[in-house]
C-alpha cells in the first residue's frame, strides 16, 4: 500500500500530468481561465487545503472556524457591492451554482409571495448559459430577449415586453462574458420595481474588477446594491478575487430572499437535515484558501491589480481600433475586449494568434472573439498587441488565405440544426472522461 502511494507521490513530482501538452497560460497566452500566476497564493492555497483538507460546513459544529471563515467571506463580499445590513449570503461552488441559487430562490419566492407556478425569467441573450441551466433543470421558462446592436446591451424595450404575470426574475450583466459589456442594471431595476420582480445582476466575470473600478479611477455606472432594484448579485471569487477553484458568493438584498435558496429536511430519518446551497458536504479547505486569498491581498492589492488588469484591457482595446479591419463591440468596462472584422473571417484571425501560441475565445451570434485581461494575460498584453498587428499585416499583404479549423467549425454550426450540434458538443463532453 504505502510503495503505492510513494509511486504516485513521485508521478506528481515528475510532473507527470501537469506538463501533458497545453496552452502556455503561466506566460498569459489565454483568455481567461487563469487569473494569477502567484507563487505566494499558489502556496498561500496549498497551505490552507493541508491544514483544513478533512474540513467540512456541513458539520459546523466539528469544523467551527471554516463556518466562521464562510461567514467573514460572505460579509466582505457583501460590503464590497454595498449590500445593508439585512443583506444575506452564501459561498458556492462557482459562478454556476450562484446563478442556479438566485433562480431557486426567486421561483421560491414567486411561488409563496405571488402564487406564480409557472416562474419565468427574462435575460438578454449574453447572459450567461448558467441562466439556462437554471430553467433547465428547476423547470423555469427562460426567455431571451435581444441586444442593441450597436451597446451590445439588454433591450429594455424588449425586456417590458416580456414582462407578464409570470415573471419572477429580470437578470442583468456586470459584466457579461461575451462582450464585456455591462447591461443597463438602473434601467432594469426600474422595471423590476415596478412589476415587483427579482432582479439578478451577474458579476461572476466582473467580479472584484467592478468592486474596485471605482475606487481605482475608472468610471462605472451604478450596478450593485447601490440600485434599489437589485435582489441579488453574484460574484465569483475564485476569478478576480484569486482565490483556488471553485468558490463564488450569491448575494442577496435581504435574508429573507436567502431563505428560499436553502433546503431543508425535517422529518428524514437520519435526522433534521438543511443545507444552504445544492451540495451537502463541501470543502472547507476551499474556504480557507478564499479566506486567506482575501485577507492576504487586502483592499490595497486589490485595487493595485485593477489597475494592471483594466488598463491593459484598455491598451488592448486602443491596439484593436487602431487596425482598420477591425472593430471593438460595445463599450467594455473592465478586463474583456470583444471584436470582429469588417474585411477578414474573424475565426481565421484567430486561428493565427492561436499558431503564434494565443487562446483566445470564440464567440458567435454575432461572430467575434475576445481578449480577457487577467493578472498572466496583463503581463503578456504588449506581446498580444504586437503578435495581432503582425497577423493583420500579413492578411492584409495577403500571405494568409486558408481557413482554419476553428472557423471551419463555427462555419459548420451555422448551417446545421442546434440539436446536431447539442449532440457534437455532448460527444466531446463524453470524450474527456476517456483515460
Amino acid at each position: 500500500m504505502y510503495k503505492k502511494q510513494h509511486a504516485l507521490v513521485i508521478q506528481f513530482k515528475n510532473n507527470r500530468y501537469s506538463d501533458l501538452p497545453h496552452t502556455r497560460w503561466e506566460e498569459g497566452r489565454v483568455s481567461g481561465a487563469v487569473y494569477h500566476h502567484n507563487k505566494v497564493l499558489s502556496d498561500l492555497a496549498a497551505l490552507a487545503y493541508r491544514k483544513f483538507s478533512s474540513a467540512n460546513p456541513l458539520h459546523p459544529e466539528v469544523f467551527p472556524g471554516v463556518r466562521k471563515m464562510e461567514a467573514e467571506v460572505c460579509a466582505m463580499v457583501s460590503e464590497m457591492f454595498h449590500a445593508s445590513p439585512k443583506a444575506g449570503a452564501v459561498m458556492t461552488s462557482g459562478g454556476t451554482e450562484s446563478i442556479l441559487m438566485s433562480c431557486k430562490a426567486h421561483r421560491e419566492w414567486g411561488k409563496d409571495v405571488k402564487g406564480i407556478t409557472e416562474p419565468e425569467i427574462i435575460a438578454p441573450v449574453t447572459i450567461h448559459a448558467a441562466f439556462d441551466k437554471a430553467a433547465s433543470y428547476f423547470g423555469m421558462k427562460l426567455i431571451h430577449v435581444p441586444i442593441d446592436p450597436v451597446t451590445m446591451q439588454a433591450d429594455l424595450k424588449a425586456v417590458k415586453k416580456a414582462i407578464n404575470k409570470n415573471t419572477v426574475l429580470l437578470a442583468g450583466s456586470a459584466v457579461n462574458y461575451p462582450h464585456g459589456v455591462m447591461d443597463d442594471i438602473v434601467g432594469l431595476s426600474e422595471l423590476a420595481l415596478k412589476h415587483n420582480i427579482g432582479l439578478h445582476v451577474d458579476c461572476c466575470l466582473g467580479s472584484f474588477m467592478v468592486a474596485f473600478a471605482e475606487k481605482s479611477g475608472f468610471k462605472m455606472p451604478l450596478f450593485d446594491f447601490r440600485v434599489p432594484g437589485v435582489t441579488a448579485i453574484s460574484c465569483d471569487t475564485h476569478k478576480y478575487g484569486f482565490a483556488p477553484k471553485g468558490s463564488s458568493i450569491i448575494m442577496y438584498h435581504t435574508k429573507v430572499l436567502r431563505r428560499y435558496q436553502y433546503f431543508s429536511a425535517p422529518a428524514w430519518t437520519g435526522g433534521i437535515y438543511a443545507s444552504p446551497s445544492i451540495a451537502g458536504s463541501r470543502p472547507g479547505a476551499l474556504i480557507a484558501g478564499c479566506w486567506a486569498t482575501l485577507m492576504h491581498i487586502g483592499q490595497e492589492g486589490y485595487i493595485k491589480e485593477c489597475k494592471h488588469i483594466i488598463g491593459a484591457a484598455i491598451k488592448v482595446r486602443k491596439a484593436i481600433e487602431a487596425l482598420p479591419s477591425l472593430y471593438v463591440y460595445g463599450d467594455p468596462k473592465t478586463s474583456v475586449v470583444a471584436f470582429n472584422s469588417n474585411k477578414y473571417n474573424i475565426y481565421d484571425i484567430s486561428d493565427q494568434m492561436s499558431k503564434r501560441g494565443w487562446h483566445l475565445s470564440a464567440l458567435q451570434n454575432p461572430p467575434g472573439v475576445h481578449f480577457t485581461s487577467t493578472i498572466p494575460s496583463a503581463d503578456a498584453s504588449d506581446e498580444f498587441i504586437a503578435d495581432l498587428q503582425s497577423v493583420m499585416a500579413d492578411f492584409e499583404a495577403g500571405k494568409i488565405k486558408e481557413t482554419g479549423s476553428t472557423a471551419g467549425m463555427y462555419g459548420m454550426a451555422a448551417t446545421v440544426p442546434s440539436s446536431v450540434v447539442s449532440e457534437v458538443a455532448c460527444a466531446f463532453v463524453d470524450a474527456l472522461y476517456k483515460p
